[in-house]
């Protein structure tokens, strides 16, 4: 797959989309680099996905048959504290109101990351070979007909919890969480489309993964786009990013204190991927994700802290992420 720079890919989504020819588009997480590629001149050997049905391999999903091997070494809470108290403290003196922290996490599991791909129940699945897997369940923008809509997914819990929705739509900090990504999409929609608006606000999904089940809770946002937006998707598309929903509110500045909590780079985790058809587009953020690096395994995952926020839960939360939606 050809690799491009930022304006090298905006132009290329622009010209391939304003020529109606459907192709494959994955953005890292601060735009430096974007594998983007025409659907008929993809190498499955290389590069396999699945976005929600859209596909270039067969992928009956199967359950697995075998025992699962799944062992991790998440920071130590000392650790975790120094990166959480860094962004604690910028919240305390007004430059952000939430952030998304995150951590690199080595893992080891009896499966290969093709295997991962293959058997998790995912809505959004993207493999590249001797690179990453990805399996997210959160959208990022959809466009059909000119409408634009997005998922912002904030707000998670163990559904095995006594009352566990109920707990979710109650808390405080999750629900001042959520309303911040929810006004930061708004506004990032309104850059380039009009009449936008929420259309549905805090509903829950639940999700199965190979740790058990848990509540997430997303809003959807949508507006109108310009009737040339075909012709303009990649310019639409960067001036969305990053997500909002992995960094963090107002988002300039939120970038610089994540670069200064977490002490490593993202890479294409948090970044975004999708399929365009040339007219219509589906996509999703790179979240739930694992990297392969020097012959070992990588689960980068975390979640968003506000002035509310606990250290233990926190930590908690980002523990709880690390799993694959293989059952």
């Amino acid at each position: 797959m050809q690799r491009y720079n930022k304006i090298e890919a905006i132009q290329c989504m622009n010209e391939l989309a304003g020529a109606r020819k459907p192709f494959l588009f994955i953005i890292d997480y601060k735009q430096k680099y974007s594998y983007i590629e025409e659907v008929n001149k993809i190498d499955p050997s290389f590069c396999r996905y699945n976005f929600n049905g859209v596909k270039n391999v067969e992928d009956a999903v199967t359950s697995y048959q075998g025992e699962l091997e799944w062992h991790f070494t998440p920071p130590s809470l000392s650790d975790y504290q120094k990166s959480f108290e860094t962004v604690k403290r910028n919240i305390l003196a007004g430059n952000s109101y939430l952030t998304n922290l995150t951590c690199k996490v080595p893992i080891t599991t009896n499966l290969k990351p093709e295997d991962i791909f293959h058997h998790s129940k995912a809505l959004y699945k993207l493999w590249l070979k001797d690179h990453l897997v990805c399996f997210s369940p959160e959208i990022f923008v959809r466009i059909e007909e000119g409408q634009i809509k997005s998922h912002p997914m904030k707000g998670t819990i163990d559904a095995t919890l006594p009352d566990a929705e109920s707990r979710l739509i109650n808390d405080v900090k999750e629900a001042a969480e959520h309303a911040t990504i929810v006004d930061l999409i708004r506004n990032d929609l309104s850059m380039v489309a009009e009449q936008v608006r929420v259309a549905r606000y805090r509903y829950c999904d639940r999700l199965e993964t190979n740790k058990g089940a848990i509540f997430q809770t997303s809003s959807e946002i949508c507006g109108t786009l310009p009737a040339d937006y075909p012709s303009r998707m990649g310019e639409i598309i960067f001036r969305l990013l990053p997500a909002g929903s992995i960094t963090g509110a107002p988002k300039p500045k939120t970038m610089s204190i994540i670069e200064e909590a977490e002490g490593y780079e993202r890479g294409f985790y948090t970044g975004v991927m999708g399929y365009c058809d040339g007219k219509n587009l589906d996509s999703a953020v790179m979240i739930r994700f694992i990297e392969q690096e020097d012959g070992r395994l990588y689960y980068k995952a975390g979640g968003g802290i506000t002035s509310k926020s606990d250290l233990q839960s926190e930590y908690n939360e980002m523990i709880q992420k690390i799993y694959v939606p293989i059952y």
